[in-house]
């Protein structure tokens, strides 16, 4: 199905942004920085007052320091803007509960286990889920044999990870020819 059609007469009444950056510490270890901002364009009122239009809602961030292996080391949470003060930004170090979790092996599914529901923070837990994806861009090519040129090498990690690049597929065939199964 194509991308429907944008109404002219749309009006913007909120925005969500999220943001995720990853940094080389230069010693085998890497920061992830998530981070999720929530927008409104009209005023709101909330628990302590009237929020002016274009302040955030949310203003939340989760950092994980991870090894090349995908382990998570170190992770906590900060939140700057929130609904509620006082009880949105009274947990930050229950985002502790990420250390010993890969990133690759169940991360998803174990975030929700430690962090669910009542736990902790929806923005913050599901912004977590975003995370593996990130990484593996940010390693693509750097930590990650994203080739497999030399003799040597094992199957390009994003083969049979997406639809766009199945080991029976076009691309596949075209880019990674060593690779390539017929179906």
């Amino acid at each position: 199905m194509a991308l429907p059609t944008a109404a002219p007469e749309r009006q913007l009444k909120h925005r969500r942004n999220i943001s995720v950056q990853i940094y080389a510490r230069g010693n085998g270890l890497w920061e992830v920085d998530a981070h999720i901002t929530d927008v409104r364009s009209r005023d709101t009122p909330m628990s302590y007052g009237l929020l002016p239009a274009g302040e955030p809602i949310h203003d939340m961030l989760v950092r994980l320091v991870i090894d090349e292996s995908f382990n998570v080391i170190e992770a906590g949470a900060q939140t700057t803007a929130m609904p509620f003060p006082g009880q949105c930004d009274s947990f930050s170090e229950l985002y502790g509960r990420l250390v010993g979790l890969n990133l690759m092996r169940g991360f998803r599914q174990a975030v929700k286990e430690r962090l669910g529901g009542v736990q902790a923070c929806t923005h913050i837990t599901e912004l977590t889920q975003v995370l593996p994806t990130a990484v593996v861009q940010a390693f693509a090519g750097e930590v990650i044999d994203t080739r497999g040129d030399s003799e040597s090498s094992e199957q390009p990690f994003q083969i049979d990870r997406c639809h766009a690049l199945r080991a029976d597929g076009v691309a596949v065939k075209t880019f990674f020819p060593r690779w390539h199964r017929s179906s």
